[in-house]
């Protein structure tokens, strides 16, 4: 009982850890990379998209602050994803390199295709080609690696007793 208990333990921090790391490394990259190419008020344009343009324009540090934490919020939740789905296809650890890139552009068509249009600011496109091959390449390489990787490292999977018997 006491095996179980803390193995329990273990992969609850696992998971925490793994999430965690994922999480803050992707969305710093990508925070930094936007605030780079699109500017300082980046932040108050991914908070308008919660609270509309015309009262997230208004600015100030709180709305500011939302768009931030915002901006983690999606990305925490992209890490916790892809952290659930590699437990059940555990290709998705043994090929990070691979299936965190294409993780990338899936979160980059979810964002384009479904969080934009849902959005207060009703995004739709459409987009120029540099556009697009901007945010592939930026969500390939700064959010979907780093979470593949993260999630292949600290979210070890537990093997079920009695697997290691034998080696």
């Amino acid at each position: 009982m006491a095996s179980a208990y803390s193995r329990k333990t273990s992969e609850i921090r696992s998971a925490g850890l793994a999430i965690a790391t994922a999480g803050l490394i992707a969305g710093t990259l990508d925070l930094a990379e936007t605030l780079i190419v699109f500017g300082a008020k980046s932040p108050l344009v991914i908070a308008a998209g919660l609270l509309g343009m015309q009262n997230a324009s208004r600015g100030g540090a709180p709305i500011y602050i939302l768009g931030v934490l915002l901006h983690y919020l999606i990305v925490f939740s992209a890490a916790a994803i892809y952290f659930a789905v590699s437990r059940r296809l555990h290709f998705l650890l043994e090929h990070w390199l691979i299936c965190g890139l294409f993780f990338g552009v899936a979160i980059d068509v979810v964002m384009r295709m479904i969080v934009l249009p849902l959005s207060a600011m009703h995004a739709r496109g459409p987009y120029q080609y540099h556009e697009l091959a901007h945010g592939l390449a930026a969500h390939m390489i700064l959010v979907g690696l780093p979470i593949a990787f993260s999630v292949q490292r600290f979210g070890r999977v537990a093997e079920p007793e009695g697997e290691n018997v034998g080696r």
